[in-house]
């Protein structure tokens, strides 16, 4: 059946209901490699709760998954994750409860030929307060619906990385089994886990899912010119742009300018740009 677009912008859910507790705040910490080294002080705490829990301020991507991709209709074996863009409106708790609404924010035609582009936007708040916690916005690429008489476009300009040598390069090596790892936070997607299924797909292998890429490079922003505290993070945004597999060796090129912080992840060994057009924005308190 072919996207309908008043359909599209209609869609709405409202106060999903969400929590997460510190095993998962660990889980989540784990998955994208903190606590490599066990003696990292500096990582510890997103990893153990002995050492006060904190959360990667990415993990607020994994935390409120209303499903409503599922209803916009779109040709699930033709979807790739184009964009990641989160803003926090404060520091994630290490627990809670959360509710969240979704919604639609646009939808793009491309043509037949050249698919669809959905945006679509997830904002979560603490369950007791009612205070916002984080807003979330994906890019999806629908490649299999275009000419469904939507408006042209394809969504926000990305952000242009400098054109100058970065000020830092963080290499974080990913383990083999990384995959299997980062699934267990909700995307159970069997191209990162079956070698078959990732065969058939056109991959000699499973792939790494790309939103630990996004949480990868976090952990390496959070390294280079955060001091390692999330609360310096108030958004993060990247575009997909190479599949990464687990094992790989990704180095993260960083830029700073004032609160503005740009990157980019690579993959030496292939020469693959895996994460582009990065943008971080840090709080007033940490680049004062």
């Amino acid at each position: 059946m072919p996207l309908a677009y008043d359909h599209l912008m209609s869609l709405t859910l409202r106060d999903r209901p969400f929590s997460y507790c510190e095993r998962d705040t660990m889980l989540y910490g784990l998955s994208i490699g903190m606590g490599r080294d066990p003696l990292d002080k500096a990582e510890l705490p997103f990893v153990y709760e002995g050492a006060g829990l904190r959360a990667v301020p990415t993990m607020a991507v994994v935390l409120a998954s209303t499903g409503i991709i599922r209803q916009t209709g779109v040709d699930f074996s033709r979807v790739l994750h184009g964009e990641q863009r989160l803003t926090l409106h404060r520091p994630l708790p290490a627990s809670g409860a959360i509710l969240a609404d979704s919604r639609v924010v646009e939808a793009y035609d491309k043509g037949p030929e050249r698919g669809a582009v959905l945006l679509l936007e997830t904002r979560a708040r603490d369950a007791g307060d009612g205070a916002d916690l984080f807003t979330f916005v994906m890019t999806i690429m629908a490649r299999g619906d275009g000419g469904f008489g939507g408006a042209s476009g394809a969504g926000p300009d990305p952000h242009p990385v400098p054109d100058r040598a970065p000020d830092h390069a963080v290499a974080l090596a990913t383990r083999p089994d990384a995959a299997l790892l980062y699934r267990l936070n909700g995307d159970r997607n069997p191209l990162h886990a079956d070698p078959d299924i990732a065969r058939r797909a056109g991959f000699d292998r499973p792939v790494l899912h790309g939103l630990c890429t996004y949480g990868i490079a976090c952990r390496a922003v959070l390294k280079a010119v955060a001091g390692h505290d999330p609360a310096a993070i108030r958004a993060f945004d990247a575009r997909f742009s190479s599949p990464v597999f687990p094992g790989d060796e990704i180095v993260t090129d960083i830029w700073r300018d004032g609160p503005v912080v740009s990157f980019r992840c690579r993959v030496p060994e292939r020469g693959a740009v895996v994460l582009n057009n990065g943008r971080g924005l840090l709080a007033e308190e940490a680049f004062a």
